[in-house]
């Protein structure tokens, strides 16, 4: 019994360790680039820090750049989510940061996304750190080409997915009912041989 009592606080101080060890794993993807009319649209900017980087202080600039080539900034963190001051009616309350308390996640999110809104977006992440009397400051820059599209198109893998779906889904049947039918055989088989030999 006390040896049982000693493997399982064993057991259970290596369950702590092990969940002290366990910390989020940031995977940087890549924004969606097809918008529907009317729907909301969340341009994913991600921007991973590395262990010395957890302090960094970070800011944010969003930039959308017109067919034309005219390069607006429309949203801004800089201690905190904003609005810039002088942004063009076309953005103003549709915009609202969806990103993370850690700053891993520095997306933002279209209300009601129109046909204009089509275009060039960049995200440009700015941090600033020190180890000890050293200050460094990196940046990093994410572009998205965002189309508007009035319905959304088709997707091919999932439509393939869903016909792979179907098959496998008629072919396990079949199997299911050969595999019924030879289990039937089998069973009166060998009642039939269990009758005989009481003969």
């Amino acid at each position: 019994m006390a040896t049982h009592m000693r493997l399982v606080l064993h057991l259970l101080l290596l369950f702590l360790f092990a969940v002290q060890e366990v910390r989020l794993v940031c995977v940087d993807v890549p924004s969606n680039s097809e918008a529907i009319v009317g729907h909301a649209m969340k341009l994913t900017c991600i921007y991973c820090m590395k262990r010395e980087e957890i302090s960094a202080v970070t800011k944010v600039d969003w930039y959308y750049i017109s067919p034309d080539k005219e390069l607006m900034l429309i949203y801004q963190y800089d201690g905190q989510p904003q609005e810039p001051k002088d942004v063009k009616m076309q953005w103003k309350g549709r915009l609202m940061w969806n990103g993370s308390k850690d700053l891993q996640d520095l997306s933002i999110s279209i209300k009601n996304v129109t046909l204009n809104d089509t275009g060039t977006y960049n995200c440009e992440v700015s941090r600033s750190f020190e180890f000890d009397s050293f200050k460094h400051s990196v940046t990093k820059t994410t572009t998205i080409d965002l189309e508007v599209k009035t319905e959304a198109s088709q997707d091919i893998a999932a439509l393939y997915s869903e016909i792979m779906m179907y098959v496998l889904l008629v072919f396990l049947t079949f199997w299911l009912l050969v595999e019924m039918i030879y289990c039937y055989r089998k069973i009166s088989r060998s009642d039939e041989q269990a009758q005989d030999s009481a003969y």
